[in-house]
């Protein structure tokens, strides 16, 4: 029969190791304990909640030797009694041990019958490390691009946009440049101040720049549609390349590792399917996310066109199949990548961090709306429509502007979407556990049910390797 993957102690369950202490969970509490030492009672405890975890794992790994620290598995044997270094007893908690600051959680590997692996904190194996760049240069590099990119954006609302118009003349197009452009402001503020900010920042910025991504496109295919048309401007120009600094600054922000912090290791930021009451808000989530993407391509603009004889025209116009092929290409990748973004904030751990990235996505998308409710607030001219105004005088045209039905179908699945996101960043933070396989119990495990009951000779689910002398596998009690 098969060890399980921890070692269970008078009631207290082991999850990592190092060269004279060790840290783990109680009835209760999280602690630290002598490596090998009796167990009957901790050196130091805290409750078990996530400040508690956050603060134990910062205390071990301040008084642990850099480097020995490895998670307590189904390949880590059990430590002696009582096994100093040689030649050397164990001191007083904390003494004899790593000075403060210098800690075991040094980045490296642990080496195990799996081969190289990375350990994280309590319950937390990840079998593969992404490529990090270190926090400080990183957040300097990409603060520094997103901030680039806001002063190009903010120099590209001046000239010449598309055709002969900037950005600055027309209010619709402008207000939706202001929210992208403050978006990327706090993004950027949000990674310069590092720490658990600088994810925060990354998160935000990836979404807005994966939306805005189409809409730039759709912009740049538009200027260069027709053979009628002036071209890309100036303004556009700078433009781009604002989105290009931007989004390469939230990408080098979240290649970036926070500085080695317990809250930096606490959490690895990892895709997870939501189990039992969570399964509803996300759902919701993905199915108002899906809702804005697809009640984005129908026309939103409605036009009635009078004149004084009686006679009624009215037109809708934004259908975005309607366009010249590179506008309807960058309209479709705005779809497809909020439909993404909100697929990956759904299943995004921890659920806040997933929120952040949906948050920057919804910006986008709200500063459309926003946007089409501006352009509807003026009064069309009758040269939008091929009409001169003197032949407007002479027929007594007059242009009314609103919204169709479907504009407001978005609108309610945008609501729906922001509520969504409110709720994810306001769901209660659970204890760091990941559940599934891994390194350390999950906050269900049936071990410390038995231990509750004291019912004599019962053991946790699925066998546990006990450090008593003696013990067998799958019928012993820790002793």
């Amino acid at each position: 029969m098969s060890r399980k993957a921890w070692i269970v102690f008078d009631r207290v369950t082991i999850t990592y190791r190092g060269a004279k202490y060790e840290i783990g969970r109680g009835m209760g509490f999280y602690g630290v304990w002598t490596a090998g030492g009796a167990r009957s009672q901790p050196l130091e405890r805290w409750p078990e909640t996530p400040e508690g975890w956050t603060a134990a794992w910062s205390r071990f790994v301040s008084i642990e030797a850099p480097g020995t620290i490895v998670p307590v598995g189904k390949d880590t044997p059990p430590v002696p009694l009582a096994a100093p270094r040689e030649g050397e007893e164990p001191g007083p908690f904390g003494e004899n041990s790593a000075p403060l600051g210098e800690t075991g959680e040094t980045g490296e590997t642990v080496v195990t019958t799996a081969g190289a692996v990375p350990y994280t904190p309590y319950g937390q194996y990840a079998g593969y490390a992404a490529p990090v760049r270190s926090e400080r240069p990183a957040r300097i590099t990409a603060a520094a691009l997103l901030g680039a990119g806001v002063i190009l954006g903010i120099a590209g609302l001046f000239p010449a946009y598309i055709g002969t118009a900037s950005l600055a003349q027309q209010a619709d197009q402008l207000t939706a440049h202001a929210i992208y452009l403050a978006v990327w402001t706090v993004s950027a503020a949000l990674i310069l101040l590092g720490g658990a900010r600088l994810r925060i920042g990354a998160l935000l910025g990836l979404g807005l720049s994966a939306v805005t991504f189409g809409l730039f496109l759709g912009d740049a295919g538009l200027a260069l549609s027709t053979s009628a048309n002036p071209g890309a401007g100036p303004g556009l120009v700078l433009s781009l390349i604002g989105w290009l600094a931007c989004a390469a600054g939230s990408v080098v922000a979240f290649m970036a590792r926070p500085a080695s912090t317990a809250a930096a290791v606490a959490q690895p930021a990892e895709f997870a399917r939501p189990r039992g009451a969570a399964i509803g808000p996300a759902v919701m989530v993905v199915l108002a996310g899906l809702g804005v993407a697809a009640s984005f391509a129908p026309a939103w603009d409605s036009f009635t066109l009078r004149t004084a004889a009686g006679q009624v025209q009215s037109l809708t116009a934004g259908n975005a199949f309607s366009n010249p092929g590179l506008v309807i290409t960058g309209d479709v990748a705005v779809m497809i990548a909020l439909a993404a973004v909100v697929i990956a904030a759904a299943l995004w751990r921890p659920v806040r961090h997933g929120a952040v990235l949906l948050a920057g996505a919804t910006a986008a998308m709200a500063a459309q709306a926003i946007s089409a409710l501006v352009q509807v607030s003026h009064t069309p001219t009758p040269a939008q429509f091929g009409i001169s105004s003197a032949q407007a005088s002479q027929l007594g045209l007059t242009i009314s502007a609103g919204v169709t039905p479907a504009f407001w179908i978005y609108f309610g699945f945008l609501v729906a979407l922001i509520v969504s996101c409110v709720w994810m960043l306001f769901t209660p933070q659970p204890v760091p556990v990941v559940a599934g396989e891994g390194y350390g119990p999950r906050p269900d495990d049936s071990a410390y049910e038995g231990a509750e009951d004291g019912a004599a000779g019962r053991e946790p689910a699925d066998s546990t390797a006990t450090a008593a002398a003696g013990a067998r596998d799958g019928d012993g009690q820790a002793g």
